[in-house]
């Protein structure tokens, strides 16, 4: 019975909903602590969040009174709601479980003025029949001019403090001073300085609303998902997002554990507070701000001009350069989704193009999205409706050519500005239509498979990456056993079709075609459809039919971080190495356990600030490249889209193209390095430039010829 709640006398309840990675579950741990052991108070916390280390939301439930609290339960009436991402409240009742005569504080952009109009019908109506008290703060504002970036927890502990009353406000605030010190201590003395900075700006940017006694608003809320959706999504998919999850019978669950790709389009999570804008008047069409996108919000594509004749406002392009088009008729444009924009800056940091008269200005720029045009949302419509670049004039040796090709990973919940994700979107752009992955545990199992919605998808002719997780430490033998398991359909059915009675030029083109090349798997797959259509009716080909499939090349690809491949799955990694089988590994390095905080691996390099390695670590870093690279017979490559784009594309298809073992071992920027996940491409450089992380690939198939096996494609510190 959900009408039946516990009251609990004599207890503050505190509800603070934040966005992972905004510290809001970090600086609720030190408020309870503080309420624990400066005031005469008990204090409870429980802490809701999914294992995505950002971009969803976490709610942190916090109790205090004057007696023992037992409750081993989330709170159900809130006297305290703190909503610390404005986004939450135009899709969620969440002032549904307030308190009558409780206090509700907002986190929102908009000035003082404005707040109250802002706010969907059923806030202002919650807000009014249960006579809350309302203060709102632009902590985004007080946290960008401190120099703290997206981190608005320090800043949103104190208003809580200084609204609450639980401490005298210079008390609380020393309190809080002293816990910032003891938790950022350790990332230096400006980190401990801006979160001081912060404290001391608050209170002056802090106000209470005036509530009137009438709604004011018409604005419902937004629907927690968008688009033409599915009955499965509608039925499950939609009650996880609006965190009803509990309420989903067994039966409604997928039988087999499988679930649809390519979900996170609808899911719209409207996180970003700036969003990029392109300036098509000083575009250069090098694809860079593309290319390094992390979640695939920013896109480019070239299309005949006369398709601009149903466009929305506004919406336009350039005439496009490139041996493959017509400058005459031929338009290019890029357009973002700010729907799906995380706000990261990487793509501004990378963008070559400045204006001339304007040095602060580049062809794309980061715009407040307040300020934004609505229209924008229709042009991401619009353009995902226009065709895409034919596949096989797009020559996939240069990346500027193959950013043109449709990504089937985006929109992951990966954290604003990562370092690994550019990876997996290039391998799904190049050959995500006949892909097959095993993914270990960890940040790219984590925003690549996390229920409730799924980044990797298929294109429009049903084609996809077929996606799977098992363990942390068998991934390795996993997509081996992906290798085996294919190649015994793929044997099975040659044998089927030699022995079957239909055209025999047919039979042959199918059982000896080259696929190396992408239009030549275009003509096999042409060719395989032609087959089943023949045989669909024919009793003697049931078993043919369904593993004619097989006859098409399949890409197998066998990804993770360096916590699975130099450590916890390194066993089965060696194995797979010295296996010889057509396999391909993608490890996502960062130096370091990402997905659990950022614990030092056997990656991690010598003398590196990690958890686990304080002062420093002490061991030198396992050379996985090396070790690999004594087998002779493996293909391998150490590659950084930052410091060599080109060089990176070139390890990519060289791998997929080498019949055996081949292994890249990409430097993958990370939040847990500390520093603003803008500037990630330039770090990239830096340890390539200082020779920390030196570029080569090692490609057995020139061994014994004239040209070397070892390509340097860096210059050295």
């Amino acid at each position: 019975d959900k009408s039946f709640i516990l009251e609990e006398e004599n207890q503050f309840q505190a509800l603070f909903y934040g966005l992972g990675s905004d510290g809001t579950v970090g600086a609720n741990k030190n408020t309870i602590k503080i309420i624990g052991t400066e005031t005469d108070n008990y204090a409870q916390g429980y802490f809701v969040y999914d294992s995505n280390k950002s971009g969803t939301m976490t709610v942190s439930h916090v109790r205090f009174g004057s007696t023992p609290i037992k409750s081993s339960y989330l709170i159900e009436r809130a006297n305290f709601i703190a909503v610390h991402q404005a986004v939450f409240l135009e899709k969620l009742d969440i002032l549904e479980i307030a308190h009558d005569n409780g206090v509700f504080l907002l986190n929102t952009q908009y000035p003082k003025e404005q707040v109250w109009d802002s706010l969907p019908k059923i806030a202002q109506q919650r807000i009014i029949e249960k006579n809350l008290k309302f203060y709102a703060i632009d902590a985004h504002d007080v946290a960008k001019n401190s120099g703290m970036g997206r981190r608005t927890n320090t800043i949103m502990q104190t208003c809580f403090f200084a609204i609450s009353g639980i401490l005298p406000k210079d008390e609380a605030i020393d309190k809080i001073k002293h816990s910032i010190e003891k938790t950022y201590s350790s990332k230096g003395k400006k980190i401990v300085e801006m979160n001081f900075h912060a404290v001391d700006n608050t209170l002056d940017n802090l106000f209470e609303i005036e509530v009137p006694k009438t709604i004011t608003s018409q604005k419902e809320l937004a629907p927690s998902l968008k688009g033409d959706y599915d009955e499965f999504m509608a039925r499950v998919t939609k009650k996880l997002v609006e965190f009803k999850g509990d309420d989903i019978p067994v039966s409604d669950m997928p039988d087999d554990g499988t679930w649809p790709l390519g979900t996170t389009q609808y899911q719209k999570r409207n996180t970003g507070i700036e969003i990029p804008v392109w300036d098509s008047d000083i575009c250069i069409q090098c694809n860079k701000c593309v290319t390094v996108c992390p979640h695939s919000v920013i896109r480019s594509k070239v299309f005949d001009k006369e398709l601009l004749d149903n466009a929305p406002d506004k919406f336009g392009g350039i005439p496009a350069k490139g041996k493959i088009f017509n400058k005459s008729q031929d338009l290019f444009n890029i357009t973002v989704s700010i729907e799906d924009c995380t706000g990261c800056s990487l793509c501004v940091e990378e963008c070559p193009a400045v204006n001339k008269e304007d040095k602060s200005k580049k062809a794309i720029n980061m715009t407040p999205k307040l300020q934004l045009d609505d229209n924008l949302t229709k042009h991401w419509d619009y353009f995902l409706n226009l065709p895409n670049v034919n596949r096989d004039k797009i020559d996939r040796n240069k990346m500027k050519e193959a950013q043109f090709l449709e990504p089937l990973f985006e929109f992951s919940g990966a954290c604003p500005g990562c370092g690994e994700t550019p990876y997996l979107k290039l391998a799904s752009q190049l050959f995500g239509d006949r892909m097959v992955v095993a993914n270990a545990t960890g940040c790219s199992s984590i925003y690549g498979g996390n229920l409730p919605t799924t980044p990797w998808k298929k294109n429009a002719e049903g084609r996809g990456v077929a996606w799977s997780n098992s363990l942390f430490e068998d991934n390795a033998e996993f997509g081996l056993g992906f290798r085996l398991s294919i190649d015994n359909h793929t044997n099975r059915a040659k044998e089927l079709l030699s022995s079957l009675d239909i055209d025999s030029s047919l039979k042959d083109d199918i059982l000896n075609a080259e696929q190396t090349t992408e239009e030549q798997i275009n003509r096999q797959r042409d060719r395989v459809e032609k087959l089943k259509s023949i045989i669909k009716d024919r009793e003697d080909s049931k078993e043919l039919l369904e593993i004619a499939d097989y006859l098409v090349k399949k890409s197998v690809w066998i990804i993770g971080g360096d916590g699975w491949a130099y450590d916890i799955g390194y066993g089965g990694l060696d194995h797979v190495l010295a296996s010889g089988k057509n396999v391909n590994i993608l490890v996502l390095d960062t130096q370091v356990y990402s997905n659990t905080g950022g614990q030092q691996s056997k990656a991690t390099m010598t003398g590196a600030v990690a958890k686990f390695a304080s002062g420093g670590k002490a061991s030198m870093p396992k050379d996985l490249a090396h070790m690999a690279i004594t087998y002779e017979n493996v293909y391998v490559a150490k590659v950084s889209m930052g410091a060599n784009e080109k060089a990176t594309l070139k390890a990519f298809m060289e791998a997929e193209a080498y019949e055996g073992v081949s292994i890249i071992i990409a430097y993958s920027h990370c939040i847990a390095h500390g520093y603003d996940l803008r500037y990630g491409m330039e770090q990239q450089r830096k340890a390539v430039d200082s020779g920390l992380w030196p570029l080569f690939r090692f490609n057995p198939k020139n061994i014994g010829t004239d040209t070397n096996p070892l390509t340097l494609d860096y210059k050295g510190a």
